[in-house]
């Protein structure tokens, strides 16, 4: 009677042991192939959008989500092989994923604000912008953070939150910026030919564009000058150069031409009283 018994328990053992190791071994194989699919598929569509010159960063981003996107359908598969329950597992998964989003909410909020900087794009590599209360030029846009290089050279590395929750000025975006500049003289000074100086030095910079044209007029009758505003138009990686050198122009002009650059001054008047000889 054992010995039937002992029979049975190891048919029993043998057909389970049969049954479980080929399930095990073509889930395993599920999850190789699967895997390897999903690099080949992620690395495919990776040269396709290289092909029709779309952005870097935005090719390696969409090369990651497409390869764990089908990862994650390669694993249910795998865990289905193997007999368990994925409606279970997918519930699971979504239990422990809602509890890791709370954890991690801020790091959540930099991702999904780095997917929209990467998918929106209002900059890009080597442009100078002012982002979340730092100015300088980009050096990368990171799912997380973005690097930014300031003009006295310190890196600087930006949460994307921080960005996409405030004003983003994109400074080098357009071929073209205009310079603002407000140059004041004395009121005794004649307008007519301070008018026309700063036209000629407008004329004689090679850099100032033809068209739009260039804006020279009197703005502002100041409490002790008569303010010019001078708005040329430049190509925008000639901005700071042009701005510089049209000041340093201007003062040097007017001062051979005899024209006064009016600054803040006090009179102060004395005055002796007498004593009473009394």
């Amino acid at each position: 009677m054992s010995n039937i018994n002992i029979d049975k328990i190891i048919e029993t053992l043998t057909y389970w042991a049969t049954a479980y190791s080929i399930k095990l071994i073509a889930a395993i194989l599920i999850f190789i192939i699967g895997k390897w699919l999903a690099g080949k598929i992620s690395r495919l569509i990776t040269k396709l959008l290289e092909k029709n010159n779309i952005d870097a960063t935005l090719v390696n981003f969409l090369e990651s989500i497409i390869y764990y996107t089908f990862l994650i359908v390669v694993i249910i598969a795998t865990a289905g092989q193997l007999g368990i329950n994925t409606t279970s597992f997918i519930t699971i998964v979504g239990a422990a994923g809602l509890a890791i989003g709370l954890a991690l909410k801020d790091s959540l909020s930099n991702f999904a604000s780095g997917v929209m900087l990467i998918l929106f794009r209002p900059f890009r590599v080597g442009d100078f912008v002012t982002a979340g209360g730092v100015s300088g030029t980009v050096v990368s846009i990171a799912l997380f953070n973005t690097t930014l290089n300031t003009p006295d050279n310190q890196r600087v590395i930006v949460p994307n939150s921080g960005i996409t929750s405030s004003v983003i000025t994109n400074v080098t975006a357009n071929d073209t910026r205009r310079v603002d500049l407000v140059i004041g003289i004395g009121y005794d000074d004649d307008i007519k030919k301070a008018k026309e100086v700063l036209k000629r030095i407008i004329q004689e910079e090679d850099r100032i564009l033809d068209t739009p044209k260039a804006k020279i007029a009197v703005s502002e009758l100041a409490d002790s000058s008569v303010n010019f505003v001078v708005r040329p138009w430049v190509k925008t990686s000639d901005f700071w150069d042009v701005y510089f050198d049209l000041t340093e122009k201007i003062k040097i002009t007017f001062d051979e031409e005899g024209i006064s650059i009016p600054y803040p001054q006090q009179d102060v008047h004395l005055y002796k009283k007498l004593a009473d000889e009394k």
